[in-house]
């Protein structure tokens, strides 16, 4: 059975995108058929962290207009995984509602085991349409008061649209550099004040910025490998540890 999970961010910066492909090509890795949806329009940036910008040619509005049909739309990502990804507009003009953006997600899910959405920051019309189709929902933070007050913001409206299962995500993590500012004792405060279970610590790693830049996203991601893949085992339901590196 098909799970959607929309990821999602309070405020923009947090480096929702790269984790949202990060997750989609972990799971790829499992042996999962996997896609990746773009709703971020006119931003949208799925393309080049996983280094498809060239073959672009139809995104989803061309799908749901009916200018093209699925699979020209749907791209499959270099590297032999069963993980694939279809892109948001490029302009805003275009964005999807989302009964549109629902409705389409509930007639391709049967031909994939997880179809993971990039949702646009913020709560507006395009994070509502990214959402609208999702059964649960990562939700992405960097480890600072702004962000958390997004996050506490986007999960309050997640509620409200039903989605109850809520994990969260602290994204580029540097311990001496969190200590040296002394805005939270640990993590456990900053967990407590996002309101949200955690599912995962994600490191600051520059080579994961560079990789992601440079489309090669799914190539190689040195040690922050093992973190997406505990992830992804606790996204399954496997009962590991948190990893902090």
């Amino acid at each position: 059975m098909c799970e959607v999970i929309v990821v999602a961010s309070g405020k923009g910066g947090t480096g929702k995108t790269t984790v949202c492909a990060g997750i989609a090509a972990a799971l790829a890795k499992q042996n999962k058929k996997v896609l990746i949806m773009d709703c971020d329009s006119g931003m949208r940036g799925v393309d080049m962290v996983l280094g498809i910008s060239d073959r672009l040619v139809y995104d989803i509005a061309d799908v749901i207009s009916g200018a093209c049909d699925f699979n020209e739309a749907m791209y499959r990502i270099d590297g032999g995984l069963e993980l694939y990804s279809i892109a948001a507009p490029l302009y805003a003009d275009d964005e999807v509602s989302p009964s549109l953006i629902k409705g389409f997600v509930d007639k391709v899910r049967d031909d994939f085991d997880y179809i993971l959405i990039d949702s646009p920051a913020g709560t507006g019309s395009g994070f509502e349409a990214a959402a609208s189709g999702a059964d649960r929902a990562l939700v992405v933070i960097n480890p600072e008061p702004i962000s958390i007050r997004g996050c506490k913001k986007i999960s309050g409206k997640l509620a409200e649209m039903g989605v109850t299962d809520r994990r969260l995500i602290i994204n580029r993590f540097d311990r001496d550099r969190f200590f040296k500012m002394g805005l939270y004792k640990d993590l456990d405060e900053v967990i407590d004040e996002a309101g949200i279970r955690l599912i995962g610590v994600i490191p600051e790693d520059i080579r994961i910025i560079a990789l992601s830049q440079r489309g090669a996203l799914t190539g190689n991601w040195s040690q922050t490998a093992v973190i997406f893949d505990t992830i992804v085992k606790r996204i399954e339901g496997i009962d590991v540890p948190i990893v902090i590196k």
